[in-house]
């Protein structure tokens, strides 16, 4: 059965290769990016697939939030469910380390965003899943440097931002688990062969498909129905205990306030 699965960073990458596999597999396929001429070339790339799939495109800096209510907004106004949401879109570096909002682009893309995405879509996904792009780079998470309040290096905002998104996906996870959407957290593989792995530690890098495949499963397969809360390590090939600062009760609460607290400041 054709299901509705939104990919966001799905222009380059395992974003991309994903949204490939989905629509040769038949999907209806909502693609993302921030760069409207590449999105046109996925497009056409896309089209060349002889399948029964279907796509659209969205444009939206995840970056500046309130690009990322009005991608919800599309999407809620042309959609009145989706499916699976692929939260995939992710920064290590870039010549431009604070964003419009005055954030860590790194807390912004790849915890704060994905949060607002999801909490903006659940009408359209009580009965859904959403996949979380997380990462075996995890470290304690600094309360300040989510707040945009303290600089850090690219490795140290990019491993601190992979482990609050994995505690709000662990956190809204069970949350959810009775009523739905399903959220599970996903470390798609260690040095996969992204472009964020290239200009990180300057090497090619592993086969993209390795983390496509586990980003496909967790989205269709029965083996993820029940996975709400739960983090998978694809290093390992299992479910498995995410960071130890996820198992913290007291830091999990501060850092899930800290999280709505910023976005509510930037959002009212």
């Amino acid at each position: 059965m054709q299901k509705i699965i939104l990919v966001t960073g799905s222009t380059d990458g395992i974003g991309f290769e994903t949204a490939k596999r989905l629509v040769k597999e038949g999907h209806y396929v909502l693609l993302h990016g921030r760069n409207i001429d590449k999105l046109k070339k996925i497009e056409g790339l896309l089209s060349k697939i002889e399948s029964t799939g279907r796509f659209e495109s969205y444009v939206a800096d995840l970056s500046i939030m309130s690009s990322v209510v009005q991608l919800a907004k599309e999407i809620n106004e042309k959609h009145s469910h989706i499916d699976v949401l692929i939260n995939n879109a992710g920064v290590y570096s870039t010549p431009k380390v604070i964003t419009a909002d005055d954030l860590d682009v790194r807390f912004a893309v790849n915890t704060l965003a994905p949060y607002l995405l999801t909490l903006n879509l659940l009408p359209l996904l009580s009965s859904g899943r959403v996949v979380n792009l997380s990462s075996a780079a995890q470290s304690s998470v600094d309360l300040d440097a989510l707040k945009g309040l303290r600089r850090l290096s690219d490795g140290e905002a990019y491993a601190q931002s992979k482990l609050a998104l994995t505690i709000w996906s662990q956190h809204l996870g069970f949350d959810c688990k009775e009523k739905g959407p399903m959220v599970v957290s996903v470390n798609p593989a260690s040095m996969l062969g992204s472009k964020m792995v290239k200009d990180a530690f300057g090497v090619s890098g592993g086969d993209l498909s390795i983390g496509s495949d586990i980003l496909v499963r967790a989205a269709l397969s029965d083996e993820f129905s029940t996975a709400s809360g739960l983090y998978f390590d694809n290093d390992i090939g299992q479910f498995s205990q995410p960071h130890p600062e996820a198992l913290n009760e007291q830091k999990v609460q501060d850092i899930m306030m800290t999280i709505e607290a910023t976005l509510a400041k930037i959002t009212q």
